[in-house]
């Protein structure tokens, strides 16, 4: 027979490992329903494909220039003694930009007079000695041959008069080639030679950009190419100024491309406005026709699996999201423009792609937004996890 103290310490014994044993089955049953799968249902941002677009647009940047830019240069060469303008500055025809050393030029206008005035001296006295064998011919005191030759002599010097005259206007004109004019009305864009600087005929030495008509000039590439013509109608916007917007025109097409960069030249004519100033950095945007209609997507949408472009594409009915391959046409600022694999009405997977798999059950939004001219995200009921 136990006491009633040792009675008592055996039930107490027994309560905790009853305690123990009901700790345990409750850890295990805790255990096993965590091992159990969980289906995830993910919510995801999709846009939905309108119709595909039947045209693309071509952007392209360059720069204001003047259509007509002339690199003036002197007719001489020489030393340059002054240099009367900077860039920015306006001129106007017959302004003097530069001018050479003229003294070895001046002593040439010299040189050109002494030899005209003894060739004018020759004529006389030639002329005297014609005057005086004709009348020697009348009293017969002379041949027939010696009138034939003083007619010759005299028709000689009146030769080299005139040769020394236009010596001397060359010389002189050679004088007033050392005076660099403008031609015509414009603003100085670049200098290239200074004061001191010993020049050669015909090298730079200022640039002057004419006033009037301005143009852009663009590097398009050679899978571009094709769809610029002579004649077609732009549109030209400015970065300074985003309301800026003119409408321009194809005026030349290079036919052979650059041999470094292999882009092919195109200028394009602007519409007068004064608002537009040389240098200014313009976008040309042309509007072309495609071979095939083509959809857009985000980039965000783009996908790969095997080494080729994909979409993921859900389905309304079932929830779930499927790889779809794709042809990519190209890229542009706002996205993926794509080819082939995609349907007017289709949802496309617009942000964490990284995260789907075949068949995943996603949450999709509760109402459908449609595509118009870019690709717009609808929101999904929750964030991305």
């Amino acid at each position: 027979m136990f006491s009633f103290k040792e009675s008592r310490s055996i039930a107490r014994s027994l309560a905790a490992l009853g305690l123990l044993g009901l700790t345990a089955f409750s850890v295990s049953a805790c255990s096993e329903a965590k091992t159990e799968p969980v289906a995830t249902v993910r919510p995801v941002k999709v846009v939905e494909i309108a119709k595909a677009d039947a045209a693309r647009e071509l952007q392209y940047s360059g720069s204001v220039k003047a259509r007509t830019e002339m690199n003036q240069g002197f007719r001489v060469a020489g030393k340059i003694v002054e240099r009367l303008v900077d860039v920015g500055d306006r001129v106007n025809p017959g302004d003097v930009l530069a001018r050479l050393d003229a003294t070895d030029y001046a002593l040439g206008v010299t040189a050109a007079e002494a030899n005209l005035m003894a060739a004018e001296k020759q004529v006389e006295t030639v002329r005297l000695t014609q005057g005086r064998a004709q009348e020697l011919f009348g009293k017969k005191f002379a041949s027939q041959a010696q009138v034939d030759e003083a007619q010759l002599g005299y028709q000689q010097a009146i030769a080299a008069r005139d040769a020394a005259a236009s010596s001397l206007q060359q010389a002189k004109n050679q004088v007033a080639y050392t005076e660099l004019k403008a031609d015509r009305k414009g603003i100085v864009t670049a200098i290239s030679a200074d004061t001191g600087q010993v020049v050669g005929a015909g090298t730079p030495v200022a640039s002057v950009a004419v006033d009037g008509e301005k143009e852009i000039q663009i590097a398009v590439p050679e899978t571009d190419i094709s769809h610029f013509k002579q004649g077609q109608a732009v549109k030209v916007g400015f970065w300074t100024d985003d309301q800026l917007q003119l409408a321009g025109k194809v005026r030349e097409v290079a036919g052979s491309a650059d041999p470094q960069s292999r882009t092919f030249s195109v200028r394009i004519s602007l519409a007068d406005d004064p608002n537009v100033l040389l240098g200014m950095t313009a976008t040309v945007k042309a509007a072309v026709a495609t071979a095939q209609p083509l959809a857009s997507v985000p980039l965000q949408a783009l996908a790969e699996k095997n080494g080729k472009p994909i979409v993921w594409v859900a389905d309304r009915d079932t929830s779930t999201v499927h790889a779809r391959a794709i042809t990519v046409a190209d890229f542009t600022p706002d996205g993926v423009r794509v080819a082939d694999g995609l349907q007017p009405g289709d949802l496309v997977v617009s942000a964490g792609t990284q995260f789907m798999t075949e068949s995943l059950k996603v949450k999709l939004p509760d109402a459908a937004v449609s595509q118009t001219e870019q690709p717009v995200a609808m929101q999904a009921t929750s964030a991305l996890r």
